[in-house]
């Protein structure tokens, strides 16, 4: 099976920007384009095929026709292991906390949410929100939400355009206004929010809170973001591992003229462009890239070439 490009569904969040259209070249009828689900098999968002034999079908129709294409390493997981997003936020998201795989499937019947963030973008100024300054107890948590003051307990962290955060299930996180990021994530729609900045919905009501469930789940204790992000200079490119764990391993390439690369029969591949442009030649077939492009490059597809000048982030299975 031949590379092919995927077409990413687009949510439209009430704190989305419009970033992903002006920059990614999105295209949403919507004005505000939030998330783009750049590789995604989950029910609430799916992919299709935008280029390739297999153009306009599903990306899960695929992968149940194929599921060599998924490589060997996938055949850990009851089904399809990663989502890869895309997220502009204009405005802040919500404070909130993701459970592990066992408390997920025992009460809401889908996968925990281990995830990472790289910041593509950042305004001046901008901030996230990532767990506690100090530990508190669980009282103290249940307290903060209720009197409004959970605001002053948490830990926020400037970001600039490059760093990287790590986010285990059970850490407190949200996400600033001002900031753009690629996310690699479990395969989950999971999320528990606890404080919404007194917003309304769509429907003209405050957005429900998760709080009874999130007091299970959450890490009250401070956790130290920093990771380090290793990195290498080869001829052509400039590669950083951003992040690996159980559920993916992730890297960015800087490629300056051209790099080779390969899948085996252990893993597809998942190859976003978040910076300039280029080209993806493997046997056969020549694929352009842009700004936004995502390719699935099939387990066992052997070897293939980027050429170019360009920014990606590629995402594999352990």
């Amino acid at each position: 099976m031949r590379p092919f490009l995927i077409e990413a569904p687009i949510k439209d969040y009430i704190w989305g920007g419009t970033k992903l259209r002006e920059l990614f070249g999105k295209v949403s009828s919507g004005e505000r384009l939030a998330e783009s689900w750049e590789l995604s098999c989950h029910p609430d968002g799916e992919c299709i095929a935008a280029s390739g034999e297999f153009k306009g079908m599903k990306l899960s129709e695929i992968l149940r026709k194929h599921p060599e294409a998924m490589g060997k390493n996938c055949r850990k997981f009851s089904s399809f292991p990663v989502l890869v997003k895309l997220i502009d936020a204009k405005n802040d998201l919500s404070v909130q906390v993701h459970p592990c795989d066992e408390y997920a499937r025992k009460y809401e019947n889908d996968n925990g949410k281990t995830e990472m963030w790289y910041i593509i973008d950042a305004e001046p100024d901008a901030e996230l929100v990532y767990g506690f300054k100090e530990k508190i107890s669980k009282e103290e948590f249940r307290r903060a939400i209720e009197d409004n003051t959970l605001m002053d307990k948490v830990n926020k962290v400037p970001v600039k355009k490059g760093d990287v955060f790590f986010i285990e299930p059970g850490t407190l996180h949200a996400i600033g206004k001002g900031i753009l990021i690629a996310e690699i994530q479990q395969s989950s729609n999971v999320t528990y929010r606890v404080y919404d900045y007194g917003r309304l919905g769509a429907d003209g009501k405050p957005r429900q809170l998760h709080v009874e469930k999130a007091l299970e789940v959450t890490n009250t204790e401070p956790i130290d973001h920093k990771r380090p992000v290793y990195g290498m200079e080869l001829d052509g490119a400039v590669v950083q591992l951003l992040a690996e764990c159980e559920y993916f391993n992730v890297n960015r390439e800087r490629i300056i003229k051209e790099v080779q690369l390969g899948t085996d029969d252990s893993s597809f591949a998942h190859i976003l462009v978040i910076g300039g442009s280029g080209e993806l030649c493997a046997d056969g077939c020549n694929i352009p890239l842009t700004m936004g492009s995502s390719v699935f490059v099939p387990a066992g597809a052997g070897s293939y070439v980027i050429k170019g000048n360009c920014d990606v982030i590629i995402t594999a299975i352990p």
